[in-house]
């Protein structure tokens, strides 16, 4: 599905929409519709609207990581060498085509990136590290934070 990002204004009727489908997007849009009192091909056609738009970007499924033996994770803070346009862009791509990699923000205040990883144990994790960090030329330094609980993991976004 092609995503244009254009934008385009939310009113109260969208908002709804995205505040009960990011806890459910698998709720059928006729009981959707019901609770926004709208008709379900309204919000059909709201959804789609709003997939096109770039709005909604995508439909995933939530993994508890523990049910797939993913016991690691680790907070990642990354220092590149310098900040030019091609060593970042660079880190982009190879951070977003990593899978351990589970979210990957560039960051100010003397850090260049925030990762979270996952591993299964930390022989592989420190593979992992070996391989994007230890030896990629453009990291000057990294420092892992393992997390101990996972006390709050998701991405729902408060929609005012």
């Amino acid at each position: 599905m092609s995503k244009k990002n254009t934008p385009r204004p939310l009113d109260e009727f969208d908002r709804a929409i995205l505040r009960i489908v990011q806890k459910d997007n698998r709720m059928p849009q006729r009981q959707i519709a019901e609770r926004v009192n709208l008709s379900a091909a309204a919000v059909q056609r709201r959804i789609a609207a709003m997939e096109n738009a770039g709005i909604i970007a995508g439909n995933t499924a939530v993994v508890n990581v523990q049910a797939v033996s993913m016991s690691i994770t680790a907070i990642v803070e990354i220092r590149l060498k310098d900040e030019r346009i091609e060593t970042v862009d660079t880190a982009k791509t190879l951070f977003r085509s990593a899978p351990e990699v589970q979210q990957c923000y560039y960051v100010t205040g003397g850090i260049s990136f925030i990762l979270i990883v996952v591993a299964p144990d930390m022989s592989a994790y420190e593979e992992i590290t070996r391989r994007l960090f230890a030896q990629n030329d453009s990291v000057a330094s990294y420092r892992s934070l393992i997390a101990l609980d996972r006390v709050k993991a998701g991405s729902t976004i408060v929609i005012p």
